[in-house]
């Protein structure tokens, strides 16, 4: 929910009148103060700034710790990797997030909240917009359509980060428990903001299926292919991927199945994942594990992999604060080292110890307190221009996966399958290739499919939504307990800690499902700005 105290209309125009375009900003003539909502659309270029400019604000928008990538620019990966046990916070950085001793006026989490918030405010004007200039002629039906669904699609993405971090899991219950306000109207004035004020929160299902109903609109409306095959601007892929997403967050595994079977082949070739294309976006898995991400100093990263990604470049990113190089990066390549691999995932045995993935993407490296493991996924350190990945191939394969193998009646082979073409660009021994018999139930292999997502998605922020839906999980074995136990703040200062199968001590204890830590609180000035807004149990 938008606070119109911070932010106000002449805040909205600025976003879509100072936005970016590729590499460049694009700065109207006309100050921006001198702009009515209207005027925004007064003309198809008007109108396309303002999609770039919702865009824009999903990358690293405001009011709140502006630069710092909130949402989608690079907070998304850190904080969900913060809040999970596989990477370890070594400074004060994000040590609230990661100890989860946050209030309802930690700085992080606020800004999660106001700046996604923005974004889809933005969107919500921008829609409004882009239907009165399709009406007057402005553009054309068939472009307000298209553009209105990748604002439904970034507005889908935004409130589903707000729901695994504000809300209890849809597994709860069915969606029973407290969701969080699903902004679909602009906010723009004296009457919407008095609509808003009315409204309490939702349930977590009422969410889910307004979620659902953006997802639709932007899959039967968004195009095969952008212009130039551009993965910074939403794509049909990218809409039914986020479909399957979510859908396996809800439980809904059968609907997960279907979903991902508009986009995988029914024949797989695991033994080459490469050469297995989507039907929808030609996407497909890069040969080597770290062809998603490139050498070091390359940025962007747009592949064929890559379904759906946030656009960063030299001149358009976080700060040094809000670019994962910076943060994730090695301090003896000038980054800050202020994220670490644990030694609870790299020490593990079941990650083996020939997997390509522990070398093509991780170093030894300086930190902020001496040596550890690194990664080198994001590696533009000086330009900061590395993109933010937020949909990839290999989890739409993981996804369909995991939904295949709890529907199955038996160990599925294809679930087996999906799984191999993911592991087998790390681990391409025949000896250690998984068949069938390598799991005596449909759980050890769903178990399987959800360690596998821990290596592949490292350092990817992936962990927490992970940890998120399945605290519920229908299966207890599979079960997340809660905030998981992880090594102490600021606990690795040297490579001695790290070997497989070496004992890891735990400094954080873990903080059990029924503990109110584990979703945030509602932001402080939320509460005061909009009394209706219930607080989260236990803040």
């Amino acid at each position: 929910m938008i606070l119109l105290n911070k932010i106000t209309q002449n805040t909205l125009l600025l976003g879509f009148i100072l936005v970016a375009v590729g590499c460049e900003k694009v700065i109207d003539k006309q100050p921006y103060n001198a702009f009515t909502t209207e005027s925004v659309f007064t003309t198809a270029a008007r109108a396309n700034l303002a999609l770039n400019g919702v865009y824009d604000a999903a990358q690293t928008g405001g009011p709140t710790l502006a630069g710092r990538g909130y949402p989608f620019g690079a907070a998304t990966i850190e904080q969900g990797d913060n809040r999970g046990e596989d990477m370890v916070n070594l400074q004060a950085f994000y040590q609230i997030t990661y100890q989860a001793t946050y209030t309802p006026f930690t700085a992080n989490n606020v800004a999660m909240w106001d700046n996604t918030y923005a974004m889809i405010n933005k969107a919500n004007v921008a829609i409004a917009g882009f239907k009165k200039a399709a009406a007057t002629g402005i553009i054309s039906s068939a472009a307000a359509v298209q553009y209105e669904a990748e604002c439904r699609f970034l507005r889908a993405l935004g409130h589903h980060e707000l729901l695994i971090h504000f809300a209890r899991p849809y597994l709860e219950g069915n969606g029973a428990a407290l969701g969080i306000p699903y902004r679909d109207y602009a906010v723009d004035g004296s009457a919407s903001l008095e609509r808003l004020q009315k409204e309490p929160r939702p349930k977590v299902a009422e969410d889910y299926t307004k979620l659902l109903e953006d997802l639709a609109f932007a899959e039967t409306n968004l195009p095969v292919a952008n212009p130039g095959g551009a993965i910074v601007r939403a794509q049909k892929s990218a809409a039914i991927a986020l479909k399957q997403r979510v859908l396996l967050h809800m439980g809904k595994y059968s609907e997960a199945v279907t979903a991902g079977n508009a986009l995988i082949p029914t024949t797989l070739t695991p033994t080459t994942p490469a050469s297995t294309k989507s039907l929808i976006g030609n996407h497909a898995l890069t040969a080597t594990p770290n062809g998603s991400f490139g050498s070091i100093g390359g940025g962007n990263n747009i592949t064929s992999e890559n379904i759906f990604t946030i656009k960063n470049d030299p001149l358009d990113n976080g700060s040094v604060n809000g670019a994962p190089a910076g943060m994730y990066g090695s301090s003896d390549l000038l980054a800050r080292g202020l994220v670490c691999v644990s030694p609870i995932i790299w020490n593990n045995a079941l990650w083996l110890a020939s997997d390509l993935r522990r070398t093509a993407l991780y170093r030894e490296g300086g930190t902020a307190l001496g040596k550890a493991i690194m990664t080198t996924k994001y590696n533009d350190y000086s330009g900061r221009g590395d993109n933010t990945p937020i949909i990839r191939w290999a989890e739409v394969l993981l996804n369909q996966a995991e939904a295949e193998a709890r529907v199955a009646s038996s160990v599925s082979q294809r679930a087996v399958d999906l799984l191999n073409m993911v592991r087998n660009r790390g681990v391409t021994a025949t000896e250690n290739q998984f068949t069938t018999s390598s799991f005596a139930s449909q759980t050890d292999l769903v178990k399987a499919i959800l360690f596998e997502r821990r290596i592949e998605f490292l350092a990817e922020g992936r962990r927490w939504p992970d940890i998120h839906r399945t605290s519920q999980d229908p299966i207890a074995a599979l079960r997340a307990s809660g905030i998981p136990g992880k090594v102490a703040n600021g606990g690795v200062t040297a490579l001695t800690q790290y070997g497989i199968g070496l004992a890891v001590t735990i400094g954080e204890q873990a903080i059990p499902y029924s503990d109110y830590r584990f979703i945030w609180p509602i932001p402080g000035s939320e509460i005061t700005t909009n009394p209706i807004i219930v607080q989260n149990p236990g803040y």
